[in-house]
């Protein structure tokens, strides 16, 4: 019986089995390029596809408007390299938000020192970009706004659908990263106003080393990778068909789950939520309460660092993690958790909880039990949690 307890599915997620089915035939068995024109290929070709009609579906998109990738952050960094090399005549300017993934985060410092000019919006307490105060960054040389659809840290799910208004009405491009939303809660590309968006497999219960981008129809994408003709001219390299296909699996299987799925993980996200706070001191919720992911539970422990917690916790076979995975090993506390208005000594002592569909409410026991002994073992040796329970 395996004892570990998998609390980490913001990072990446077990391929489903019916994921895992689905993309065997096409290793060994229809494993041909499905760009050559041998009918031997056309089975791989109908599989692409379906796949590109089930990721489209997932958004209300349409087929034509998906381009398969390798992942969220090649799809963020094409999003937004794209439409700054494609609009630079227009203007220089780009407004995304102090709390967004690196891929974005970098990406913008990128194109700063290509000359470009990025505006950081500050977020609020519990990490919600304002319509309003991003209404007013616009400038005539605004060409990009990139805000994305939820928190990969702390949960919190921004308010897209008015972002995505408010660029429509002042003639802006809107790109949002759902990496962290997309199969987990309702996106319909439409109503978001969005015109490009990016999401990953892995995050989905599909495969690594997939992604989509969707780019609105009669909006402008420039190439990123020069070469063959795949992905209508504009991503050179055959195809990973298995990839592929897992990915439509994948979001096909979030479209028939979301709803279930989504009430189950909520009312155990809230449970977990719940003990925490109650059962042991010095203890904050980070994020907003009622908007923010359902698999999502993120904490700050006072008097706490967050690497001795997740050594701790690894050794009863619980999983979490800090933050994002891609800032594993930072010794610099969490950009998110700095832009919400923590000090530096809380935000050190971070703990994600990210469950899945499959995780039960008798883990989640385990796991609190755990977190109560930890915790008060790593306080006991800590002068400041003395000094606090003195005063």
């Amino acid at each position: 019986m395996d004892e570990r307890i998998y609390l980490d599915n913001a990072a990446t997620t077990r391929v489903a089995e019916e994921v895992l089915q689905e993309m065997l035939p096409y290793f060994r068995e229809n494993y041909a390029n499905p760009s050559a024109i041998y009918s031997f290929a056309g089975e791989a070709k109908k599989a692409v596809g379906i796949a590109r009609e089930r990721a489209a579906e997932l958004i209300g998109a349409k087929p034509n408007e998906i381009y398969f990738t390798a992942g969220g952050s090649e799809s963020d960094n094409w999003a937004i390299r794209a439409v700054a090399e494609g609009l630079r005549d227009k203007g220089r300017h780009i407004i995304t938000s102090k709390i967004e993934h690196h891929a974005v985060l970098h990406t913008c410092g990128y194109l700063e020192k290509q000359g470009f000019e990025v505006t950081y919006l500050d977020v609020d307490g519990e990490g919600k970009v304002s319509p309003e105060v991003l209404e007013k960054a616009i400038r005539p040389d605004t060409i990009l706004i990139s805000v994305m659809a939820a928190n990969n840290e702390i949960g919190t799910i921004q308010p897209v659908a008015r972002i995505g208004e408010i660029a429509r009405e002042r003639g802006v491009l809107f790109h949002t990263d759902a990496v962290q939303a997309y199969g987990h809660i309702p996106l319909r590309a439409e109503e978001m106003h969005v015109d490009l968006l990016s999401a990953s497999g892995h995050k989905l219960y599909g495969p690594k080393g997939t992604g989509i981008l969707y780019c609105r129809e009669n909006v402008r994408l420039l190439p990123l990778l020069h070469g063959g003709a795949q992905e209508r001219g504009r991503r050179a390299g055959t195809l990973h068909v298995p990839g592929i296909v897992g990915f439509g699996k994948a979001a096909a299987l979030a479209g028939e789950t979301m709803q279930e799925r989504g009430a189950r993980e909520t009312k155990l996200r809230d449970y977990l939520i719940d003990r925490v706070l109650k059962e042991i001191p010095y203890t904050r919720l980070n994020g907003h309460r009622q908007d923010r992911l359902p698999g999502n539970a993120h904490f700050c422990f006072q008097f706490i660092e967050g690497e001795s917690l997740l050594i701790l916790l690894d050794q009863r076979g619980v999983c979490g993690s800090s933050g994002s995975a891609c800032t594993s090993g930072a010794l610099d506390p969490s950009h998110v958790l700095l832009a919400i208005g923590l000090p530096h000594e809380i935000a050190h002592g971070s703990l994600r909880l990210t469950l899945s569909a499959e995780n039960t409410k008798e883990e989640l026991d385990r796991t609190v039990e755990a977190l109560k002994e930890i915790a008060g073992r790593l306080r006991d040796m800590s002068p400041l949690y003395a000094d606090a329970r003195k005063a």
